[in-house]
This record gives structure tokens, C-alpha cells and sequence, in this order.
């Protein structure tokens, strides 16, 4: 019996110190808000991804492989995705404010019409000048999930991923920038 009321009496303990172990928990207050680029997976070691094609805006096939020895953004977008859209300007911005030829920024639409769809939306939006590529078959699915976009991939000099994000990411965010130079300096 006293083993039975001394185990009891550890349970409770155990019970009332976890209670205690998060006393933050039950605090009431204000929400910080973090920054979205903070949401951006950093894999703990490069993953290599096969050369999958896919189509610059005059059709021709593209793939990873030509842009070895870059550090390469890829952008999954499609104009029926209200997020994608959305971060599509602040893209458009990123690549100037990086400011290094050793770095490329590939949007890639998903869009099933491809550049007749793409172009004349681009153009509503005054983005005319907007480099996208395109994926209408979604080829890039055999390396990327891309059931959730946008998406963002980011791949190293040797065509390996070494982060990514499937949400919406505000890349005007200076802390963008700065784990873009870090990947830059990283990779040298």
C-alpha cells in the first residue's frame, strides 16, 4: 500500500513539474509577429535533385544544369494562386537588390496554358518586363513537391537544394538578403 501511495504521489509530482516546465504557456499577451522569410527551411546538408526540364519564354528547354556554379532561387507560381501573385513584384525586386552575378532568380509558372496564359497577366499587372519560365506538364514535380505554392527553392553552386519554403515569403524583407549573401558566401 505505502508503494502504491508513493508512486501516486511521483505521478503527481511528474505532472505538476511538467505543468511548470512551460510556464509561458499560459500567459496572455501580444503575438510576435516574426518575419516571414524566418519560415524558410535550412536543410542540414545539401540535397542533390536531378535536371528536370522545363521552358524559358520561347519555348526552349531549360534545366538546372546550366546555371551551375550559381546560387539559384526557384520561384513555383501560378496566376490563379492569390499568394503567388502577391509576392511576385517584391521577386521581380529581389535579384537588383542582391546584386551578384553568381546569384539567379528562376519564377517558374504552373500555369496549364503556359506563356499564352502568363504574359497577358504579367502585362495586367505592369510587370512586362518580368523574366518567368514555364512548367505547364509540372516536370519540376519529380524533384519538388509542388502541391502547395508558391514555393520557393534555393539551390547551391553545384545544383544541390540546400533550403526551401512552401508559403508565401515577403522578399523585400531584408533578412531575405542576408541568408541569400550567406548562401553567396557559403558557396565560395
Amino acid at each position: 500500500m505505502k508503494n502504491i501511495v508513493s508512486g501516486l504521489f511521483a505521478v503527481a509530482l511528474m505532472f505538476t513539474g511538467q505543468a511548470q516546465a512551460y510556464p509561458g504557456m499560459q500567459k496572455k499577451g501580444e503575438v510576435k509577429i516574426q518575419s516571414s522569410v524566418d519560415q524558410i527551411s535550412v536543410l542540414p546538408k545539401p540535397f542533390p535533385i536531378e535536371a528536370v526540364p522545363f521552358k524559358d519564354s520561347q519555348g526552349n528547354a531549360v534545366d538546372f544544369s546550366q546555371y551551375k556554379g550559381k546560387v539559384v532561387m526557384v520561384n513555383m507560381w501560378a496566376t490563379w494562386c492569390p499568394p503567388c501573385v502577391r509576392e511576385l513584384p517584391a521577386i521581380s525586386r529581389f535579384s537588383a537588390k542582391i546584386g551578384s552575378d553568381e546569384f539567379e532568380v528562376l519564377p517558374v509558372s504552373i500555369d496549364l496554358d503556359g506563356n499564352k496564359q502568363v504574359e497577358p497577366f504579367l502585362k495586367s499587372l505592369g510587370m512586362e518586363e518580368f523574366t518567368t519560365f514555364y512548367d505547364k506538364e509540372q516536370s519540376l514535380g519529380n524533384v519538388f513537391p509542388l502541391d502547395t505554392i508558391p514555393a520557393t527553392f534555393i539551390l547551391n553552386r553545384d545544383g544541390e537544394l540546400i533550403a526551401f519554403v512552401r508559403t508565401f515569403v515577403d522578399w523585400d524583407d531584408d533578412k531575405a538578403v542576408t541568408l541569400i549573401k550567406g548562401f553567396l558566401e557559403q558557396a565560395q
